[in-house]
């Protein structure tokens, strides 16, 4: 299972130079709690999360219309690339303490984001479908007669 496979391909992004104060009107329109910050060639360049505008600028009381999303957003960001394994992935997000990821392409444009709920739907469905053949291929429904 690779991180192409399963990521989320609409994923919701804003230009650094953006005020959070557009940012979080997306944020609210989209309804989604996360953009990624990209360049003008869809790379990306951070994360801007609904946590970071409550910590990094709610709670400091920073002015939303005079500040950019480059100030506030999640720096350092790592990327998986569409071939990514999950395990590599979620090894990324073990490390970095987060719970999504940017996937991108060979030329490190933005193609998707990984998150926690996407791996666990994948697994759940993996897991249920292995439920399936060992109830399909159990001693007890190998007798009965269809």
């Amino acid at each position: 299972m690779n991180a192409g496979r399963i990521c989320t391909k609409s994923v919701d992004t804003v230009a650094p130079e953006e005020s959070v104060l557009s940012a979080s009107r997306r944020m609210s329109d989209r309804n989604v709690g996360t953009l990624v910050v990209v360049n003008p060639h869809n790379q990306p360049l951070g994360i801007l999360t609904d946590r970071d505008l409550v910590v990094r600028v709610l709670a400091r009381g920073v002015e939303p219309v005079g500040t950019t999303v480059r100030q506030v957003m999640t720096r350092d960001i790592e990327a998986v690339t569409e071939e990514s394994s999950v395990e590599d992935a979620l090894r990324i997000m073990r490390r970095g303490g987060c719970r999504r990821i940017p996937v991108v392409n060979a030329e490190t444009g933005l193609v998707g984001i990984l998150t926690l709920d996407d791996i666990l739907k994948s697994l759940a469905a993996e897991f249920s479908d292995i439920g399936r053949v060992l109830r399909d291929q159990s001693p007890a429904t190998l007798g009965e007669i269809p």
